[in-house]
């Protein structure tokens, strides 16, 4: 990240939050490889000086929004869960069926392209969500940690994957149907998870 100034400062704050505006604006009418800096900048009415000092490029305002985006709906749907059991599995898998409707409903012309661009990074978010409700003491003393680690593995490229072409196919089912139905296979990979 390129800001040198004090994140928690109101101004940093509020400044960063309009540049997010202006882009996430921009996106509904442009495609994301026609969308400039200088757009984000006279829409967000600040120079580029401003906007380089809170992001690199526009990869970079994608990105930050897209993991905003993401843990927002992931922390909406996990609130209150405290162990890894089914119910917790499937409100992840929600999550990320509706992180990915946002995301094309965000982006209308740019979903497609877009959808696989961050990708890894929600990937890894997804796994290392699913790994904070496994004891790390009993991770650790496991003889079977890296196969609770694959099994993490799995499962969240599975749920990030499912939940891509369920959108990208036009969510035929609404999110909770598909889920539901979805389950006991997603259950079958997560067995190693549980214990």
């Amino acid at each position: 990240m390129t800001i040198k100034k004090n994140e928690a400062d109101p101004r940093v704050i509020r400044t960063r939050r309009l540049l997010q505006d202006a882009f996430t604006s921009l996106l509904q009418e442009k495609d994301f490889e026609s969308i400039t800096v200088r757009d984000i900048t006279e829409r967000a009415t600040v120079n580029r000086a401003t906007f380089y000092a809170h992001f690199a490029d526009k990869f970079e305002i994608l990105e930050s929004k897209l993991t905003e985006s993401f843990m927002a709906i992931i922390n909406r749907r996990i609130s209150g869960h405290e162990i890894l059991n089914e119910e917790t599995i499937q409100s992840i898998f929600l999550a990320v069926c509706d992180f990915h409707e946002n995301l094309s409903a965000m982006c209308k012309r740019s979903y497609k392209p877009l959808g696989p661009v961050f990708e890894i990074q929600i990937k890894e978010k997804i796994q290392a969500i699913l790994l904070s409700f496994v004891d790390k003491d009993k991770m650790l003393s496991s003889p079977n940690a890296q196969l609770i680690n694959t099994a993490s593995i799995m499962l969240s490229w599975g749920m990030y994957g499912a939940a891509y072409v369920w959108n990208k196919e036009g969510r035929l089912l609404p999110a909770e149907s598909f889920v539901k139905q979805t389950m006991p296979l997603v259950m079958n990979g997560a067995k190693e998870l549980l214990g």
